[in-house]
């Protein structure tokens, strides 16, 4: 079952929305400037009509009529002529705006601990992804610009109102308490009720989404009324959900309708009576009566985008959640901070004040090692960058629990020399995975400590973490793109040469040439379909570009046939020499040819040793290799 990511509070959405205020208080500042010059140019029309009115009522010549009207067309023209660019300055910064938030938010999604994204499930990281970001575009570029309108020019009218005579603005009190008791209704329910909904369409993205990725399984087990009574579950939770919401839409709408036409008739009303009363000229009634009238355009701009805000607040709290780990997640935590350098430098990927994002600053290290360094050679003394306690990797008394009180590992303490290969077997379910993910920094224990280096894994930047540990699992993913976008993803700056070399080292030279494009071919969704053995060699060789110093390598072969996978490991070797290389696997002859071999069995490390060590000791792994190597001598590997 997913774990919806966490959802930022109201003081947070707030506190953000005031961040980006900042960011931008020039461009802003010019926005509301040309909608209030908008708003005052537009306040001139309903006076001079009063005044025309006034006038007619007196007698005036035709020649005060024509100048009034003329001047009412200037004013009319000249407010046109800066909504236009108010308009434009508006759009051009919500524009600015919306870029930032999906920038941000793509760092906040690249950025989360890959145990929370799985805990998270697909639809609801893919409904954030399209249906919240969507919204809150329609309202970044729309509704906040319209709602400022409103308020700015609201604002002007009650003035000129309270100028023209500040007795004609006590009609138009008269829908305040309807519009605030209502408004307030409304707001307590509406963001509670748009996050329900949101959540709902993650329900149906999820389950639509397994179904499909699971579509022969269900298939083969005649699965298909589950699945269905699944997505029509799902579908009835969203319907109760979208009809909550449209309710209390039919419930507020009506009344703030019904508030807009009471404050014109009460003017009309009251002001009737305040001219006949001689407190209020004729001129006057008629220019606040055409007050009130223009108030109620910004009102029920305001009242009608209130329900996009709502939905735009909801949509950048589920966003800005994104960046939130799970209280109860053990592998998630607050943002990696840098960790400690024997130089004091910045670490690799780290970005100093003011850098941008995929600069690189001077004696920064790049991507990447020499010949060297990846033969497992330090120079005399400790290099620039490096950790304090070298690289050196280490499990001290790891306790792991992916539910809360069942705990998967118990007590798991492991060190691994610099450049070991060591072998990770036990029978399905003893834990073995959750070591190999613990090792590679993604879960973060829940007891205990990994530490490279001296240094917790926990506590690396992820960039910087990707340098020193990385992970390759039996499940790959090719991206859209050519063969050769996926494997430089690794490395940008990697020659054709240097990607053949990957290619071959993971024998993979050969099909790839044989593309119908060679590197340029492209690949992934719609592409040239590849095998999940080519898949899975295609994984590898991006391991083998990105070039880090310890390798988790979880069944990373597995798709390959014995003969293949064996061919391919001895191949891999070569390039493997000088790293430290944990390898899970069932298949035992991986043991036999590493430096010592672990043994889980219900979380715990039951035995550890060379093969031919424990192998003569005749415990659980002599029985295992027993059992895979047959009736074969114990002293010679499968498959040799």
């Amino acid at each position: 079952m997913s774990t919806a990511l966490p959802v930022a509070d109201a003081a947070q959405v707030r506190q953000y929305a005031r961040v980006l205020i900042r960011r931008h208080p020039r461009a802003l500042a010019g926005a509301l400037g040309l909608h209030a010059l908008a708003a005052v140019t537009g306040l001139a029309a309903p006076r001079l009509i009063g005044d025309l009115v006034e006038g007619i009522s007196r007698g005036v010549g035709t020649v005060t009529v024509d100048r009034i009207a003329l001047a009412i067309a200037g004013f009319v023209l000249a407010q046109a002529v800066l909504m236009r660019f108010a308009h434009f300055a508006s759009a051009r910064l919500g524009e600015r705006v919306l870029a930032e938030l999906r920038e941000e938010f793509i760092d906040r999604i690249l950025a989360l601990p890959l145990s929370t994204v799985e805990k998270a499930g697909t639809g609801d990281l893919l409904t954030r992804t399209t249906r919240d970001v969507a919204a809150l575009s329609r309202t970044v570029r729309f509704a906040v610009p319209e709602t400022l309108i409103a308020v700015v020019t609201a604002f002007f009218v009650v003035g000129a109102v309270l100028l023209t005579d500040p007795l004609l603005i006590l009609p138009g009190l008269v829908a305040a308490p309807v519009l605030f008791f209502s408004t307030r209704w409304y707001l307590r329910r509406a963001t509670p009720g748009y996050l329900a909904e949101n959540a709902a369409y993650s329900d149906i993205t999820d389950g639509i989404s397994e179904t499909v990725e699971g579509s022969r399984t269900t298939e083969a087990l005649r699965q298909q009324a589950r699945r269905r009574a699944r997505t029509d579950g799902d579908i009835g939770r969203s319907y109760q959900a979208e009809r909550y919401t449209l309710f209390l839409r039919t419930v507020y709408f009506p009344i703030a309708e019904t508030g807009y036409v009471l404050p014109v008739v009460a003017t009309l009303v009251l002001g009737g009576w305040f001219y006949i009363e001689g407190w209020a000229t004729l001129g006057e009634v008629t220019a606040a009566t055409l007050y009130v009238q223009q108030l109620m355009d910004p009102i029920d701009r305001l009242l009608s985008w209130l329900d996009e805000l709502q939905v735009g607040g909801a949509s950048m709290a589920r966003l800005l959640g994104v960046a939130r780990p799970a209280d109860d997640d053990p592998a998630a935590g607050s943002p990696r901070p840098a960790a400690p350098r024997a130089d004091g430098q910045t670490p690799a990927g780290e970005q100093t004040e003011g850098q941008r994002p995929g600069e690189q600053t001077e004696g920064q290290r790049p991507g990447g090692q020499t010949e060297e360094q990846r033969a497992g050679e330090q120079p005399e003394g400790q290099r620039a960058g490096e950790l304090p306690g070298g690289r050196r990797l280490a499990a001290r008394d790891v306790r792991y629990a992916y539910q809360q009180g069942r705990d998967v590992l118990h007590g798991v303490t492991l060190e691994l020399a610099p450049g070991e290969r060591l072998a990770v077997v036990g029978p399905s379910g003893a834990g073995k995975s959750t070591l190999g993910r613990l090792l590679a920094g993604i879960h973060r224990p829940g007891a205990g400590s990994v530490t490279v280096g001296g240094v917790p894994l926990a506590d690396l930047p992820l960039a910087e973490l990707r340098t020193e540990v990385a992970l390759v699992t039996q499940e790959h993913h090719v991206f859209l793109g050519t063969l050769r976008d996926n494997l430089t993803m690794a490395r940008p700056d990697a020659t054709d040469e240097r990607v053949r070399d990957a290619l071959a080292a993971v024998d993979a030279l050969d099909w790839a040439e044989q593309l119908p494009d060679g590197l340029d071919t492209t690949v992934g969704s719609g592409g040239h379909p590849l095998s999940a053995a080519q898949a899975q060699q295609l994984a590898l060789a991006r391991l083998v570009l990105s070039d880090p110093h310890t390798l988790v390598l979880d069944e990373a072969t597995s798709l390959l046939d014995p003969r293949a996978a064996r061919h391919l490991e001895r191949s891999l070797a070569a390039v493997l020499r000088g790293r430290t290389v944990v390898a899970i696997a069932h298949r035992l002859h991986s043991a036999h040819d590493a430096d010592r071999v672990a043994v889980v069995e219900d979380g715990r490390i039951t035995e550890l040793g060379p093969h031919a060590e424990l192998v003569a000791a005749g415990g659980s792994y002599a029985a295992l290799w027993r059992s895979w190597h047959g009736d074969r001598s114990a002293g010679s590997p499968a498959g040799d």
